[in-house]
């Protein structure tokens, strides 16, 4: 037992976060390889449409990555590893990297840069209205997942600001859902994950309040 607990904090110590964020790099890698092969006229898994199975990767990426980053809590207490938590402001910025890099990709290839084309698309299309709220409010989540800004901001201002990171994951869910053609496993995965991880939070806070001892 003595020995699983000193590699495990070895491990913390000098491989979770390298690992972490090799593992975090691996899909733009992916990514940035398919295009190299597309435009050099080597086999490919962009398909016929390989801007839009760009754009569709970012989004779905980001959408994943930050169900990771709701599930590292849960993943702490039940196998009450604490160092996982450090990873977890790193995990969230990735997401948000990822969902800029959605946005970008679809605001390049698909509008061209055209900001009245894209005002147009938020407001008449009701899945582009999910997906930048979304990204409008992990904005200022990437902005304070620093240490200096913790400080700055206080503990306790912090922890609430984050917890916009739940409506964010709500929006992301019903942006994927609505962006798909017809009834797709995909939304539907992602839904029930997303389910999953607010209701053990739900069941958390309600465990901890029954278990407060009552004021005299």
């Amino acid at each position: 037992m003595a020995d699983r607990k000193a590699i495990l904090r070895s491990f913390a110590k000098h491989w979770l976060k390298p690992l972490v964020l090799i593992a975090l790099v691996l899909p733009l890698v992916w990514i940035t390889v398919q295009w190299v092969l597309l435009l050099t006229g080597q086999p490919n898994d962009l398909g016929f449409e390989p801007v839009a199975a760009t754009h569709h990767f970012l989004g779905q990426t980001a959408i994943r990555i930050l169900l990771i980053s709701l599930a590292i809590t849960p993943f702490r207490d039940l196998t009450k590893w604490g160092p996982v938590m450090k990873v977890r402001r790193r995990i969230g910025l990735a997401a948000f990297w990822y969902a800029l890099l959605h946005l970008t990709a679809y605001f390049g290839a698909d509008l061209f840069f055209s900001l009245p084309k894209l005002w147009e698309d938020i407001v008449e299309r009701t899945y582009i209205t999910f997906g930048m709220a979304a990204l409008a409010l992990l904005i200022p989540l990437a902005v304070t997942s620093f240490d200096s800004m913790i400080r700055r901001l206080g503990a306790l201002r912090w922890k609430r600001l984050h917890m916009l990171v739940y409506p964010i994951a709500i929006l992301a869910v019903t942006h994927h859902f609505f962006a798909e053609k017809g009834l797709q496993p995909g939304p539907l995965v992602h839904a029930g994950i997303l389910a999953l991880l607010l209701g053990y939070r739900v069941w958390k806070a309600v465990e901890t309040r029954a278990n407060r001892p009552a004021s005299a």
